[in-house]
């Protein structure tokens, strides 16, 4: 049409039955989704709780722009009416029916009254700080699909925290309760082990975390890198996570407590056992240390220590404990003298060791004598004056108390070395061959 006017040509009917179609269709689809927001759980629980923080805030502001968005679909809802009322009356429009039917539909001619969009602690219309302004249908719905948006992702964000956490902290308090039980009937209490103390450093984390989700869950919640759709993003668990970790390693403390109490006799048993070869390993070595001095002259001979009274001392503690079902005490206890009594019954055989080394060595010698004594008489040598005369030496010095090793193992070497040249063997090391068969010795 050649007709102009302030929005433009006016539009034929075609065009206006169109855009009534179209903008009804928008009509249907804007009202659908804000029944389905007024109507959405976030927002119902958004409605009765006692916000903080972020989450108050925001809501304030996503109330007023809900309130907003109300007040601008009746206006939106008004306009449409009145086009199609000018529309339905007459099938064919007239010239000054389609100027007003395109003013409607295209010009700036939506009014919201400030009396219906104002409210308290919120900003005013579009924020420009008017109490009114006047749209074309297109901006009403651009403006509206805004607040919508903004809103909707305040609600399904919030939602989606209180669908999360609550529920999880829940679980781990219940699992939190059943474990303090268990860690009190074991004997592990606040303030007397580590793990006690844990437990209510946890408890108390846990009540403050659930309180500030069900206040504030905004402030757990971290959006989505370069999402624009509304509830884009997940809950914030790092605190939750970190407390179920933590309650883990408790749990896993208390299973050992658990573990020793079912055990704790057969490993107390255990640990007598081993102290007690530890003490008879020491009395064996002191006796032999009394034999060593009598028996071997000119030999360093170690002192031995007295019995392990101390850890003697530890094991009755540690009995005592278990009497009194002081568990967590127990557990602790039980793995040091473990390692402990080990220790010392190792350290009391090599004490044992290192004592009769001496007699180790005489007996040594004294089987090798007779060992060259035996082979001597295989050959046909036993009446031979010079070994006779050196193995009667060797076996004095051996047989004799107190003996002298490293005389004794001279004589030894001699004696061997005579046998060996009259087998024609080589010489015995560490011993030179005697040019006078009977002027060695």
């Amino acid at each position: 049409m050649g007709v102009t006017g302030a929005t433009g040509p006016v539009m034929d009917r075609d065009e206006v039955d169109r855009a009534l179609a179209r903008l009804g269709a928008e009509h249907e689809a804007i009202e659908t989704s804000l029944l389905a927001l007024q109507d959405h759980a976030g927002r119902r629980l958004l409605e009765g709780a006692e916000l903080t923080g972020t989450t108050e805030e925001r809501w304030t502001s996503a109330e007023a722009s809900i309130t907003l968005l109300w007040a601008y679909f009746d206006a939106y809802s008004d306009t449409l009416r009145s086009a199609r009322e000018i529309r339905s009356r007459r099938r064919w429009s007239s010239r000054e029916d389609l100027v007003e039917l395109t003013e409607l539909l295209r010009g700036e001619c939506v009014t919201v009254a400030g009396s219906t969009t104002a409210t308290a602690n919120a900003p005013t219309l579009h924020g420009t700080g008017r109490l009114s302004q006047a749209f074309s249908l297109a901006a009403l719905v651009e403006r509206m699909n805004e607040l919508y948006a903004t809103s909707l992702d305040m609600v399904v964000t919030a939602d989606a925290v209180w669908s999360a956490l609550p529920a999880r902290i829940d679980l781990l308090a219940a699992e939190l309760q059943r474990t303090r039980q268990l860690a009190h009937s074991v004997g592990v209490r606040p303030g007397e082990h580590p793990a006690g103390d844990d437990l209510e450093r946890i408890t108390r984390t846990l009540t403050t975390l659930r309180e500030r989700v069900i206040s504030d869950p905004l402030a757990f919640w971290l959006p989505a890198q370069g999402s624009s759709a509304p509830g884009g993003g997940r809950p914030d668990t790092t605190v939750y996570d970190r407390e179920a970790r933590a309650l883990e390693d408790v749990r896993r403390e208390i299973d050992a407590v658990l573990t020793v109490r079912q055990d704790a006799e057969a490993r107390l048993v255990k640990l007598r056992d081993v102290l007690s070869r530890a003490d008879r390993t020491l009395a064996e070595a002191r006796s032999a240390r009394g034999e060593v001095l009598a028996k071997i002259a000119a030999s360093e001979v170690p002192a031995v220590s007295g019995p392990p009274t101390a850890l003697q001392e530890q094991l009755s503690t540690a009995a005592e404990y278990r009497r009194h079902a002081q568990w967590h005490r127990l557990s602790p206890l039980l793995e040091s003298l473990e390692a402990k009594a080990e220790d010392e019954l190792m350290r009391a055989r090599e004490s044992l060791t290192a004592v009769t080394q001496p007699l180790a060595v005489r007996a040594e010698l004294r089987g090798r004598l007779d060992a060259y004594k035996a082979k001597v008489a295989r050959h046909g040598l036993a009446e031979d004056p010079l070994l006779i005369e050196r193995y009667d030496a060797a076996r004095r010095m051996l047989w004799s108390a107190p003996c002298d090793l490293r005389v004794a193992e001279q004589a030894v070497l001699r004696y061997q070395q005579a046998a060996a040249e009259f087998f024609g063997g080589p010489r015995v090391p560490g011993q030179a061959g005697p040019s006078d068969r009977r002027g060695d010795y």
